[in-house]
């Protein structure tokens, strides 16, 4: 490892690096460059602990066709063996040590990244075939040159899900939560107090994903789930809220910080006026003595603006992401493709 006595973080470094080094070298080519793709730096979450494995000078640069592998052969010659302190050519785990500019065209990186030709258009199905991990590697870091502002334009296409496929979505996670709100209680009530504790935290995060919709924010994948969330606006009182759910010695005080959390995210839904108002209070769920939501009545809600008839004819199991969590699903998406059956009319 290169003796680097500050840390800077990922998305700044490369800001340097490729004014410096690899933007002098393309100044006779149109192309765009940017730190995108996987890595804690490009969500902002890098620290010095990162530093230690795949971390230092990184770019993706995006030129037409024809212009590949002369940009390449110009990267190549350009770079140095160290930038910043940093070596320009690392390895890590099984990856051999080489340099970490990759250069292709905009369309081959975005279609190897996200599985889908989304420059040829997309439509809904497309849109829940994508992990929102790799929406987020597509939409974050930092662009530090766009010539013809064609990368700028996807990204802000890619942005956010569009309008009805957002408010399916909402409606397959109020599903979710619909589903298990009850087993906090019945398992309290049967004895299984490892059950009333593990089906809670099944219930936070479905919450917590709740508000990532509401905020019109993608979420990432677990190791920064929590980190983004509490960056998320208005999270700090449905953070106390669930905090105290999760680190409640008995059930009454669990279902006290689940009933605010349930009471919270279906005010914020009210705010967003997608629907008409809602009765945001807990209630007892049927005659049994448990504080639930009874979430169904807003799954009714936000299918009732739904006025896509392919997204109404498919069952409700919502984007791939809510379907499944395998890292070792979502971070392939030919293997995520091979899911598009489950969206079929």
């Amino acid at each position: 490892m290169a003796m680097v006595t500050q840390f800077v973080p990922a998305l700044e470094l490369n800001a340097k690096f490729y004014d410096q080094v690899v933007g002098p070298a393309l100044t006779h080519w149109p192309h765009a460059a940017a730190r995108l793709g996987w890595g804690a730096e490009v969500l902002g979450f890098d620290t010095e602990r990162s530093t230690d494995h795949g971390w230092g000078p990184q770019l993706v640069v995006f030129v037409d066709q024809g212009d590949v592998e002369a940009v390449r052969q110009a990267v190549e010659q350009a770079l140095p063996d160290v930038f910043a302190g940093w070596p320009v050519r690392y390895g890590w785990d099984d990856h051999p040590v080489r340099h970490q500019v990759s250069v292709s065209t905009l369309r081959s990186w975005l279609t190897d990244q996200l599985g889908v030709d989304v420059m040829a258009g997309m439509t809904s199905v497309d849109w829940l075939v994508i992990p929102q991990q790799k929406l987020l590697e597509a939409t974050r870091g930092a662009v530090y040159h766009d010539h013809h502002g064609t990368l700028a334009k996807i990204r802000a296409e890619l942005d956010w899900y569009p309008d009805a496929v957002w408010r399916w979505m909402l409606a397959a996670q109020w599903r979710r939560l619909a589903q298990e709100e009850a087993f906090v209680g019945r398992t309290a009530d049967v004895g299984d107090e490892l059950g009333s504790r593990l089906v809670a935290a099944r219930l936070a995060r479905e919450v917590m994903r709740l508000w990532f919709l509401q905020s019109r924010a993608y979420w990432p994948y677990s190791k920064w789930f929590g980190s983004a969330f509490v960056q998320l606006p208005q999270a700090s009182d449905l953070q106390t809220a669930l905090e105290a759910a999760l680190a409640a010695e008995t059930y009454a005080q669990r279902e006290t910080g689940l009933a605010a959390a349930y009471e919270l995210v279906s005010k914020r839904h009210n705010d967003l006026c997608l629907t008409d108002p809602v009765d945001p209070t807990v209630r007892p769920y049927y005659g049994r003595p448990f504080r639930v939501l009874m979430s169904e009545r807003l799954v009714e809600a936000c299918l009732a603006g739904v006025t896509d008839p392919n997204l109404l004819a498919l069952p409700l199991v919502g984007s791939i992401d809510q379907v499944a969590d395998s890292t070792d699903l979502l971070s392939y998406p030919d293997r995520v493709q091979r899911l598009r059956a489950l969206y079929a009319r």
